[in-house]
């Protein structure tokens, strides 16, 4: 499959995507010598941050998008931080690592339940893991992109895929990170206010990430017509309020294993 992600797209509403990051970033505990790694870590430069605030010894950030890894090439990291092509699933820390961090990645991934307990099996006594997820599953930007899979032509170019939906409630990953070993621990939802032009910026908003995956398997013949079909439905059903106030329901989760 093609890589559809594009750090431009995704980058016009940066203000917008940095702040559930610099919340999740606080609620990790500070250490000396802490490897860290970053998972679904897009350009790079929160990782960059992430080293920084958190002065650590070594951090490596993983991504499956080569596009958006391209831009954390530009500028040559410090040699205690390094990039690298990969997946959430594929990657095993195998103690390797004091933090697991993931800003808006896990929901990428199916089968939470055994994302964290694999992860939490691969942190060492004192090991922390703090994600964040969107939770905009059951929003009208997010049906609409799945009502489209059963209209042809795509239904037939999609061939039967759906896109999943793993995000668990808050409740649901606290009592999976208290199973997990995550005794001391804190999960939170919060509604980031949006402020848009127009509603037509939330096109431009799933452009940069939920539509990527619909992109990924219609290709570049169908994805036009799908995001005009998208664009119609959505503004039909958004309305023509402006400035469009866009509400951005994200799950926060910080877990710490007991110390040795």
């Amino acid at each position: 499959m093609t890589d559809p992600w594009n750090p431009a797209q995704y980058d016009r509403f940066q203000r917008e995507r940095e702040q559930p990051f610099f919340d999740l970033l606080g609620m990790l505990k500070a250490g000396p010598h802490l490897r860290i790694v970053d998972l679904g870590c897009g350009t790079g430069r929160l990782t960059r941050v992430l080293h920084e605030r958190m002065d650590a010894r070594e951090t490596l950030g993983v991504d499956r998008s080569a596009n958006m890894l391209a831009d954390a090439a530009k500028q040559a990291p410090p040699p205690n931080l390094r990039f690298e092509v990969g997946t959430i699933e594929a990657f095993d820390p195998r103690g390797r690592y004091d933090v697991i961090f993931s800003n808006a990645a896990f929901h990428w991934v199916d089968d939470h339940d055994a994302l964290v307990r694999r992860f939490a099996a691969g942190l060492p006594p004192g090991g922390q893991l703090a994600f964040q997820v969107p939770a905009m599953h059951g929003s009208v930007s997010h049906a609409t992109a799945t009502e489209l899979t059963a209209v042809e032509p795509f239904r037939t170019a999609f061939g039967g895929w759906q896109r999943s939906q793993p995000v668990l409630t808050p409740d649901a990953y606290a009592r999976l990170l208290y199973r997990a070993g995550f005794a001391d621990q804190r999960v939170r939802l919060a509604v980031y206010p949006h402020v848009l032009p127009g509603p037509e910026d939330v096109v431009e908003w799933t452009k940069g990430t939920l539509l990527t995956d619909f992109e990924r398997r219609l290709g570049p013949e169908l994805f036009p017509a799908f995001v005009a079909e998208y664009r119609t439905r959505l503004l039909a059903r958004l309305g023509s309020e402006r400035p469009f106030f866009f509400p951005f329901d994200r799950i926060l989760c910080w877990g710490q294993k007991p110390g040795s």
